[in-house]
């Protein structure tokens, strides 16, 4: 069996993967690090869980560590580029960076929207030699001039399906012209759509493929199961599972935002501490949910599948499919939170009869039959013997979303509404022009100017 000083790893590297605790590289890794070293295009399909992100992260590290200068390193420009579809994933893959590249002179930042801009510009002033980003904050930056992509020498895809499901592909391809043609290009995911596929012959060259397993398939290591049940019951249903399981750690996935804010907010009601996660929560917010989800102050973490990439918790034992998604692929991520690394974990599916059709299309997507049960109290009253189809629950819910718009009447103008919200984006752009002046001239300005903001006020007032 291999370790990873066969793979061609530098000393430095093998030692930060040993303080890390692994002694033995994963089947992907074992094949992806040596055709990256290589310089060779790659596209790589792993299951989720199985270490894809040191498949390209540890020998990023060494070729950049072999072509590392006596230039300085705050004229340093961007010298290697990892795309992620969401915040969470980037801030994983910066932390394993961070971590294998422990031991050599290289930097790494991460950036990513819903926190300010400033910080990241400031950090790409200083030098960075591996960036991570989500696309959108990245072309912020490029179009700033706070960031050079002119001498990009590797470019990583990491879940690009994710990114194409989420409507990026036009973000991805003007990051690409950003690039030198010459480069070597990587594509790291669980799951290839037939877009993707399609990506990677207009942006690799004569790649190698990695494929440790079956494409779309889920991990041995995690149990799966179902319940049928009808929608309203959905949330008594995973009460009853958690508190009658006495399940202690629990990933809930449902389709919506506010479908996550309702079932966390009733979860709270039974007794059971939870908390929302999803693109409408502050970084902050999604930051301190998660990090209470790990340390086990938070029982149950509600998110939508904004959370299915990115979330790498050790021993996640539990995963509920709380409402089935329309996309199939989104089913193996988001069962792939759990069973990771070889460990056991366990995932349920609750299904009502609208969601028969997509829970069909994920059997055949996984070419696997999913076990579908009945729990006492829970059996649907609607489960007729012929499935509804796709087209016929999409109709449905244009129906009732039709019904519900007419049902409220028409909505009242918001003018007044959008003229406050231009008077509090007037002042906070105020306020953040007097802030950088006050910080250039010692602060005094700061002070002053809202000292002249308030005084129309006073002058009124009398």
């Amino acid at each position: 069996m291999k370790n990873f000083s066969d793979l061609g790893l530098c000393a430095e590297l093998v030692r930060a993967v040993t303080e890390k605790g692994y002694d033995t590289p994963s089947p992907i890794q074992a094949e992806a690090i040596p055709a990256v070293l290589e310089r060779r295009d790659v596209i790589a399909a792993a299951q989720t869980g199985t270490g894809k992100t040191a498949g390209f992260t540890l020998p990023m590290i060494q070729i950049l560590s072999d072509m590392d200068g006596d230039k300085p390193r705050r004229m340093r420009p961007v010298r290697a580029l990892i795309l992620t579809p969401t915040r969470e994933l980037a801030a994983q893959v910066q932390d394993n960076i961070r971590t294998y590249g422990v031991h050599t002179r290289l930097k790494s930042a991460v950036v990513f929207g819903g926190v300010k801009i400033n910080p990241q510009i400031r950090q790409l002033r200083d030098g960075v030699d591996i960036l991570v980003a989500t696309p959108g904050r990245l072309l912020d930056l490029c179009q700033q001039k706070a960031c050079r992509l002119d001498e990009v020498h590797m470019l990583v895809l990491d879940e690009a399906d994710r990114m194409l499901d989420m409507g990026f592909i036009n973000d991805i391809r003007k990051v690409i012209k950003l690039l030198p043609k010459r480069r070597q290009n990587l594509l790291f995911s669980a799951t290839f759509s037939k877009e993707i596929r399609s990506m990677t012959r207009e942006l690799l060259v004569n790649p190698i493929t990695v494929e440790v397993s079956p494409e779309n398939t889920t991990a041995e290591t995690v149990k799966q199961s179902a319940y049928r049940c009808d929608a309203g019951a959905k949330a008594a249903l995973s009460i009853e599972l958690i508190k009658g399981g006495n399940w202690d750690q629990v990933l809930v996935f449902t389709r919506t935002k506010h479908g996550a804010n309702r079932l966390s907010k009733k979860l709270d009601q039974s007794g059971i501490q939870s908390s929302a996660i999803h693109g409408d929560k502050s970084q902050g917010a999604r930051t301190r949910a998660l990090q209470g989800f790990k340390d086990g102050k938070i029982r149950v973490l509600v998110a939508t599948d904004i959370a299915a990439r990115g979330l790498d918790i050790a021993q996640l034992p539990h995963v509920i499919n709380y409402e089935i998604p329309n996309i199939p692929e989104d089913y193996v991520h988001r069962i792939g939170r759990t069973g990771r690394a070889g460990k056991e974990g366990e995932a349920v599916s609750l299904v009502c009869n609208e969601e028969r059709p997509f829970f069909s299309a994920i059997e055949k997507l996984i070419s696997q039959r999913i076990k579908l049960s009945d729990l006492e109290g829970f059996e649907p009253e609607l489960w007729p013997n012929r499935a509804p189809t796709a087209s016929e629950v999409q109709k449905a819910a244009a129906q009732r979303k039709a019904a519900a718009q007419k049902a409220r009447g028409p909505r009242r103008p918001q003018a007044s509404n959008n003229k406050k919200r231009d008077n509090r984006g007037s002042e906070n752009a105020a306020g953040k022009s007097s802030n950088q002046s006050g910080g250039q001239s010692g602060g005094k300005s700061s002070g002053a100017s809202g000292n002249r903001r308030r005084r129309p006020f006073r002058r009124k007032s009398r």
